[in-house]
Formats: structure tokens, C-alpha cells, sequence
């Protein structure tokens, strides 16, 4: 039988033989991607999961701005804009002829619909916070909208960049969990639950035209699934690999790319800090000793994972190195459980999600920690599940995850966030960081919050995320390092 992978063999003609060749032979144009974990729905102005934005962002979905590959704030559905000189009115010229995929106007009115629906009181945006600076959003013309901050805010048009800012129509948002429809260069075509979710090429696409007629991203939850699947052919690319042990492997065959860059992935492990023991900071502080980072590292992530010592990536301006501030120490950890009154054998919970760093690092932290008489107890959760009880409810103990959105400092200041952490002077100093525009005094309070969140040792962290891509050589065009979480497939294309 003839596959995908099969050529012709045997005695026949050469014109037999070349009829007999599958298309893609010629010239491909779809592409199989892998993702480790399946999005809970597909509509990232709806839901944290960073597996949402990986599939729909820029390829479905769109904002009036864009991230690219290097993390360059670019034009998007809005052409150009125009800033007062106060930083509080921001005047955007929108695309011309851009529609929806249901053939729906993209106008100013979806625009004005879009960001009044994230900041509304009701909202369930992930990032509501982000348009918590917007005074108003008013239609000037069809091709024209006029946003009005509060307050000057540095990072505006970055936010409005990231895949929670991105723009839905009026007529089709309440479906966007299931059936997606956006401005982007691919159309949303089907979804098989647990297995795969296809799109194709939007034929009416106001931007440059892209080279793939079709894309199909492929669940794959198990690690050596994942490795046959590539060694198979059966999958071309795993923008973000899950097996660092076996990327010398990949590297070795001259069917791969191996390419190793970064995410803004850092990885923690959080600590409830309203609950106790957690709320005394010689507990956190303590564990924070009993963990070896490198022993994690070495072990969890094969070394090619780079530590950190706050919620910074070392990549970004602004980064202070603070992986010195608590050394691995199992007598001070010891002393210090001691005197918060913590006895010998507490048992704590660390519920793991699926991802491999996840779980592989809380193998080797239950072991540490034991050694400084903490028991913990591994909960493994479904995505779904950690989702609810974690970052809704705030039910764990520890747990282990890796943030992937850029400059998220700010998580640490919002209510009722997961990690429970309540500072009124880092509050005030998130304040003072949104309405800074001088860009020399940003970075300076970015190293103040990255000191403040380290003293108060409000988790632990561990390292930032590596993106270990493995793809088919011929592929080009994807990303090497992430700085927000998608899977950009508008240069991706088959070599000929």
C-alpha cells in the first residue's frame, strides 16, 4: 500500500512512477505539528491555559498589535497608531479590508466590542488585568478607534500584543471555545477531541499569503510516543520537545533539526502562601534552602535548562541574577522549619500537572525535601483538573508549573491569584512600574520586584523552560525561541 512516506518501487515506467508519487513530493503544503498538551477550549480571550494561544494565536486569532520572533512589537490589524504627547490616548488606524473568517467586517466596532468585553465586570479574560488601565474605547470611524488610559502605561501596546488581547467579532465570541473565527491567515476547520485539531488556509487573508494550505496540530501526551511519532514520520515538528535525554539522538540523524532556544517558561514551584505553614516566610524560606536546583536541573532536565532566582527570564533586559540568594543548605532549612514550629514529618501535598518537567521535577524535590523532614505527597492532575483546583481554588499545597507569558511580574500583585501572596509594597510598586515610561527606570523597578519576590521567598524557583525544538530538516520557518506562548506558522514552509 502506498502512504504518505511510501515511494514506488518495482519495474515500471518512469512516467508510471512519477504519477504514482504522492503530492507532497513535489511540493508540500500542509504541515503535522506535535503539542504535548491539548487545550482545554480555543478561545485565549477565555482561559489561561498557554496551549490555547500555541494553536490559535496569529494563526487563527489576531490583535491590533503582534509579538514576533523576537519579541518586537509590530503592526497587526492596526496599520499604524498615533500616541498623545500625555501617553493616555492611543489613536489606531485599522486594516482595510480585513474580515473575519465568516466573512464578517473586521471594523472598529469589534474592536471597541473586544476590549469593553475584557474589562467588562463579568469578564473571564486570563489577563483582564492588562485592560484594567483603559478609561474608554470609542469608534471614531469604521477604520478607526480611539483607546483612552487612565494613566500613562508603559506596556500597552505590548499587551495588546499578547494572545489574550487578540480581537472576535461580535457575531461569533460566544462560540469561540469550540468554533473559533478570527482575521488570521488560517481558518479553523475541525477539532477531534483527545486526538488532533486541523486548520486551513484563509484564501481571504489581508496580509502576506502564506505557504501551507493546511496545518494539523497532534496531541501526543507520552514522551515516547512523541519519539516514535518524529522517528516515524508521522509527525514533522515538536516545536517544544518533552525528552531532552534523547536530543543527541535527533541530532545525530539528518532527517532532524535539533534546536535549542528559549521560552519565558519560568518554572516554580509555588507555594500557597495564604496557607499554612506557607504563610510564614521562614517555611518558605526554608524550603526554598532544601531544594538543590542544580540536582533538579541535572536530573529533571538533562542541564540544558538555565536557573533562576525570581519570575525573570535571564533573556530579558531587567534580569538580576538572584540564583545565589538561597543555597542549597539542609542544615539552615532544618534550623529554620524548627523555628517556625514545623515537626519533623509534615506531610504536604505537591500536585503535579502532566507536563514532563513537571512531573520529573517533583520526583527529585519529594526526595529532597524528605531530607529536611518534609514529607510530600505527589498528587499527579489532569490538565483540566489542575486548572480547577489549583489555579481556581487554590486546593494544593506545592505544585509545579512553568509561567510562560513575558513580563508577568504583575501576577503577584492580583487579587485572589493562586499563589495567595499579599504585599502591599510590592502592590505599590507594580503601580509605580505601569505608569513608568522611561524605559532605564522600568528596568530598575523590574530588578527591585525580582528582589522583592526573592526576600519574601513567595516560591521557589527553579529554572526557565528551555524550547528544545526537533523538526524535519526540509521545515523552515518556525520559531526558536518563544516569547509568548504560540506556535507562529506564517513562515512556515517546505523547502523545495
Amino acid at each position: 500500500m502506498l502512504t504518505r512516506r511510501t515511494f514506488v518501487t518495482g519495474s515500471v515506467v518512469v512516467a508510471s512512477t512519477l504519477s504514482a508519487l504522492p503530492a507532497w513530493a513535489a511540493a508540500r503544503k500542509d504541515v503535522i505539528v506535535g503539542v504535548r498538551l491539548e487545550p482545554p477550549h480555543l478561545d485565549p480571550t477565555a482561559g489561561a491555559a498557554a496551549a490555547i494561544g500555541e494553536i490559535v494565536y496569529a494563526n487563527v486569532f489576531e490583535g491590533l498589535t503582534r509579538i514576533d520572533r523576537n519579541a518586537g512589537v509590530k503592526p497587526a490589524l492596526a496599520e499604524k497608531w498615533d500616541i498623545s504627547a500625555d501617553g493616555k490616548t492611543y489613536v489606531f488606524t485599522l486594516r482595510k479590508g480585513a474580515t473575519f473568517h465568516d466573512g464578517a467586517p473586521f471594523t472598529a466596532e469589534a474592536v471597541k466590542f473586544s476590549y469593553d468585553r475584557a474589562r467588562a465586570a463579568d469578564s473571564v479574560n486570563p489577563q483582564k488585568a492588562l485592560f484594567e488601565p483603559i478609561e474608554s474605547v470609542d469608534v471614531v470611524d469604521a477604520n478607526t478607534v480611539k483607546v483612552t488610559l487612565k494613566r500613562p502605561t508603559g506596556l500597552f501596546l505590548w499587551n495588546m500584543g499578547m494572545p489574550a488581547a487578540v480581537i472576535l467579532s461580535p457575531a461569533s465570541a460566544a462560540d469561540a471555545k469550540t468554533k473559533p473565527i478570527g482575521t488570521g491567515p488560517f481558518k479553523f476547520e475541525r477539532w477531534s477531541k483527545g486526538t488532533s485539531l486541523e486548520l486551513t488556509r484563509n484564501p481571504n487573508y489581508w496580509g502576506p499569503a502564506i505557504k501551507l494550505d493546511k496545518a494539523t496540530f497532534k496531541v501526543i501526551g507520552d514522551s515516547q510516543a512523541s519519539f516514535a511519532a518524529l522517528m516515524a514520520g508521522d509527525v514533522d515538528a515538536f516545536p517544544i520537545y518533552p525528552a531532552p535525554e534523547v536530543l543527541d539522538q535527533f541530532r545525530a540523524d539528518p532527517r532532524f533539526k535539533v534546536v535549542v532556544g528559549n521560552t519565558e517558561g519560568k518554572t516554580i514551584m509555588a507555594m500557597n502562601n495564604g496557607r499554612k505553614p506557607f504563610d510564614d516566610i521562614r517555611v518558605r524560606r526554608a524550603i526554598s534552602m532544601a531544594v538543590d536546583r542544580k540536582a533538579v536541573i541535572d536530573g529533571a532536565m538533562y542541564g540544558i535548562a538555565k536557573p533562576i532566582g525570581s519570575h525573570f527570564a535571564p533573556q530579558d533586559p531587567g534580569y538580576v541574577d538572584l540564583t545565589g540568594k538561597y543555597p542549597y543548605d539542609i542544615a539552615k532549612a532544618k534550623a529554620l522549619l524548627k523555628e517556625a514550629g514545623v515537626a519533623e514529618g509534615t506531610k504536604m501535598k505537591l500536585v503535579l500537572p502532566p507536563p514532563e518537567y513537571a512531573r520529573r521535577s517533583g520526583e527529585i524535590i519529594a526526595s529532597q525535601l524528605k531530607k529536611v523532614g518534609i514529607e510530600a505527597e505527589i498528587v499527579p492532575m489532569e490538565w483540566a483538573q489542575w486548572l480547577s483546583d489549583v489555579f481556581k481554588q487554590k486546593n494544593y499545597d506545592l505544585t509545579i508549573i512553568s509561567h510562560v507569558e513575558p513580563l508577568d511580574l504583575d501576577i503577584y500583585a492580583r487579587d485572589d491569584y493562586y499563589f495567595d501572596y499579599k504585599s502591599q509594597a510590592y502592590r505599590a510598586l507594580m503601580a509605580e512600574l505601569s505608569v513608568t515610561l522611561d524605559q532605564a527606570k522600568r528596568l530598575e523597578l523590574y530588578g527591585k520586584a525580582q528582589t522583592m519576590l526573592a526576600d519574601d521567598a513567595v516560591n521557589v524557583f527553579l529554572f526557565l523552560l528551555p524550547k528544545s525544538g526537533v523538526w524535519n530538516a526540509k521545515l523552515k520557518g518556525l520559531w526558536e525561541n518563544v516569547p509568548i506562548p504560540c506556535n507562529d506558522l506564517t513562515e512556515v514552509a517546505w523547502e523545495d
